[in-house]
């Protein structure tokens, strides 16, 4: 058993650990190994930061793989000649980039060079001979300060308290955090995902979900959280669910989450870590809450014009408002000059991008606007193919979920048995994944009155107009009402009174 745990170990740990400048230059080094040497550093700058070709993360250069990540002006690097979990390696790369920001700031040349000495202790305390040990951030900053000399008792109890945090089972929360008002936040965020086909038939919908958590509460309380998951009210309402329950997939945890627990009985229960953090990711993909129906109507008239129709409609509580919507409408590439008409919002076509952009900044519950445009287009010999995108809305609507996940209780409990105060806030949105196709309707005439058309030939002013209708180009010709066929073409001339 233990070779085969210093074997999974191994597979997770970087040999050597470099920080890099834009240049290729050796800013941070460390070695762990005997069997790399920092000539190595000189492959990556040539193989790597030299050559623009490369856009891979991970590079193998023989035996050897080198892990960089690029953050501002600076590459962090770790190389290995083993075979080891890559998605852990980039794990530590990203977290070793999170404790950097939080000591100064922002990570670049400039604050490697200024905190030379305070990244190779940070370095040394979260590596031990190439393993990752501690990477919490609320802890390093006991073992490593930036401040002056302390007094000898401060250093004392700086040190039992280190040596408690070290040896307890809470590495991410001291145990002596006190607030005069004990609050706790939870955001629940989602976002929708969406494709629409243009039938109105729903061809994908899920939501990525996250909990966000802010905790200002003293001592090391307890907290237990209940949702409407499908599973627990099934165990708890003996099999009947009801229709409130959601299914969830996917489920990740913060550290301070026993998982035990929630595997045995479904409860999320967890000691939280002093301020914000993310308590959970999820994922549903049943029963989707759809805030927002597009109904859009397109009609093509002839090669000339494009004719624009677009209806929304909230579905959520009159009570509740969508705010800073934004609808993506998209044009052909031959659009000259768009007339755009909206009730409410405002609508602008932009033809850099080719798209009907129509801003709504707050639309209410129950409620519908419509949108209409008359897209004029420039007359081209070879006519493009034009590939329709999707339209795309953008919205956030507050105290709403699409999935229907609900906070069903929040509890705190702590020695001193203190009140605390718990607030719950909930946030639907969508940002480019949230689309609807067009379908689109083709009229190849132009519809004109009766009055305008004449078999009198003798009329001096005329007007012919050129339609398309099923791959021949009709002409009108009225006068003396003449036609005739040529090249598989029908020519007929219009009268203009």
């Amino acid at each position: 058993m233990t070779k085969v745990f210093v074997r999974e170990i191994a597979g997770i740990c970087p040999p050597a650990f470099f920080i890099f400048n834009q240049k290729g230059e050796v800013l941070i080094s460390r070695l762990y190994r005997t069997d790399l040497r920092r000539s190595i550093a000189d492959v990556f700058r040539i193989q790597v930061v030299s050559n623009n070709d490369v856009r891979s993360p991970i590079v193998t250069l023989g035996s050897t793989s080198f892990f960089h990540v690029r953050v501002n002006n600076v590459y962090v690097l770790a190389v290995t000649k083993s075979n080891v979990n890559a998605a852990l390696v980039f794990e530590f790369c990203y977290r070793f980039t999170s404790i950097a920001k939080s000591y100064f700031g922002k990570l670049d040349e400039e604050a490697v060079k200024n905190n030379f000495v305070l990244i190779y202790e940070l370095i040394d305390e979260i590596l031990d001979f190439g393993y990752p040990q501690n990477s919490e951030i609320d802890a390093l900053k006991m073992y490593i300060t930036t401040e002056g000399v302390k007094s000898e008792l401060a250093v004392r109890e700086d040190s039992s308290k280190i040596t408690s945090q070290a040896t307890g089972n809470v590495s991410w929360r001291r145990s002596d955090v006190k607030y005069r008002k004990n609050e706790a936040f939870v955001d629940v965020v989602e976002s929708v995902n969406l494709m629409m086909s243009a039938k109105g038939t729903i061809l994908r919908a899920d939501v990525d979900g996250q909990i966000l958590m802010r905790a200002y509460l003293s001592g090391e309380p307890e907290c237990k959280f209940g949702l409407n998951d499908k599973i627990v009210l099934e165990k708890s309402e003996r099999g009947s669910a009801g229709d409130n329950a959601v299914e969830l997939d996917d489920c990740q945890f913060h550290q301070c989450v026993r998982l035990t627990k929630f595997d045995t009985d479904r409860t999320i229960s967890f000691i939280p870590p002093d301020g914000e953090f993310e308590l959970m990711r999820y994922r549903s993909t049943t029963n989707i809450n759809l805030p927002l129906r597009v109904q859009p109507v397109v009609t093509e008239h002839g090669r000339s014009r494009v004719e624009y129709t677009i209806a929304v409609r909230t579905t959520f509580n009159t009570k509740l408002s969508a705010t800073d919507v934004v609808l993506r409408i998209p044009t052909p590439l031959n659009t000259t000059t768009v007339d755009v008409k909206c009730a409410t919002g405002k609508g602008k076509y932009v033809p850099e991008e080719n798209v009907i952009v129509w801003k709504i900044p707050r639309l209410q519950g129950g409620s519908e606007c419509t949108l209409t445009a008359m897209a004029e287009l420039t007359a081209t010999t070879n006519r493009q193919p034009w590939a329709r995108p999707p339209i795309d809305v953008d919205f956030q609507v507050l105290m709403f979920t699409a999935s229907g996940l609900l906070v069903r209780f929040l509890k705190v409990f702590e020695k001193s048995n203190y009140n605390s105060v718990k607030w719950v806030r909930y946030l639907t949105k969508a940002a480019g994944s949230y689309q609807i196709r067009v379908g689109f309707r083709y009229f190849p005439f132009c519809i004109l009155p009766l009055d305008r058309f004449t078999l009198n030939g003798s009329m001096p002013l005329w007007q012919s107009y050129t339609v398309a209708c099923l791959g021949f180009n009709l002409q009108f010709l009225l006068n003396g009402f003449r036609s005739y066929l040529v090249r598989r073409r029908f020519e007929v001339t219009l009268l203009h009174r």
